[in-house]
């Protein structure tokens, strides 16, 4: 069985994670088990828990509770529990969503242990980094072993930055039903056979 740890912790990442997690639960169960960490990045009920409920998504078997507070403190909680939490659970993959300091947080933690890191909306700029956003979004793709491109404009930045071309394969949102089956085969397939150096798709 296939273990994937998903990190969430900001709205937009709860939402993305249902789609993915269906997925997983209607048509891969017998493959793959997720451990959902929710790292309190985002933690009132109009911001979370509200989303659980109303998308029917598995209440989080981890959550770290981190609050708000500044990006430092904020991000090395989160560092410190999904590691912990990696270390515990000893999962093929981990997967994370976009640019918080959730995602940030959960590529330095794999990273350091080598656990494999799935980037769902890789790629993504806005060139100003000023914007905390884009440091997390950069240092994540840079870490990560399979990197899933939302646009043509994102598989793009990724080939300028030199993170190692591979053949052109766009995804679409993450909300398509026929993307998500796509990408838990090809995660199925890399931890299977051997993860490759970098997946780009």
């Amino acid at each position: 069985m296939i273990k994937i740890v998903t990190i969430i912790g900001a709205r937009p990442q709860i939402i993305k994670a249902a789609a993915l997690s269906r997925a997983i639960k209607n048509r891969f169960s017998h493959q793959i088990t997720e451990v959902i960490v929710h790292t309190g990045q985002h933690y009132d009920t109009n911001m979370s828990s509200v989303f659980f409920d109303e998308l029917q998504i598995p209440q989080p078997n981890y959550n770290l509770n981190v609050g708000s507070g500044s990006h430092g403190k904020q991000t090395a909680k989160m560092i410190e529990g999904i590691e912990e939490i990696l270390i515990t659970e000893k999962p093929n993959a981990l997967v994370l969503y976009g640019d918080t300091n959730s995602t940030l947080a959960g590529g330095i933690a794999a990273s350091k242990i080598h656990v494999p890191i799935i980037h769902i909306e890789a790629g993504l700029r806005s060139h100003n980094k000023a914007m905390p956003e884009e440091v997390n979004r950069v240092m994540c793709d840079h870490v990560s072993t399979l990197l899933f491109s939302p646009t043509k404009t994102g598989y793009d930045n990724l080939i300028k930055r030199a993170l190692i071309p591979m053949p052109k394969r766009l995804t679409q949102q993450i909300i398509l039903k026929f993307t998500i089956v796509a990408m838990l085969c090809t995660i199925t397939v890399c931890i299977l056979v051997g993860w490759p150096k970098k997946i780009l798709t």
